[in-house]
């Protein structure tokens, strides 16, 4: 599971051999998070959360969608489209 991004202390992963549509998973701080990332236009949008508080969630949906450009053309990379 290749590590595509850090940020205070969160790590966006994307498994490579995961499934459609284009999502990453984001980890930290004992909790994780799946967040679509709705290409081309976003907003990256929480598909599933094991323990963030709205606020985090908030602050991570808000990181992703500043790089969600970079974040589907690396999920796309890992899984050859």
């Amino acid at each position: 599971m290749p590590t595509i991004h850090r940020f205070h202390g969160f790590r966006v992963v994307v498994y490579p051999n995961d499934h459609r549509p284009a999502h990453v998973h984001v980890m930290g701080k004992g909790c994780e998070a799946v967040f679509r990332l709705n290409p081309p236009d976003g907003p990256p949008n929480v598909r599933e959360n094991f323990g963030f508080s709205e606020r985090n969630l908030t602050m991570i949906a808000a990181e992703l969608d500043r790089h969600r450009v970079e974040l589907y053309a690396q999920w796309s990379a890992i899984h050859g489209y």
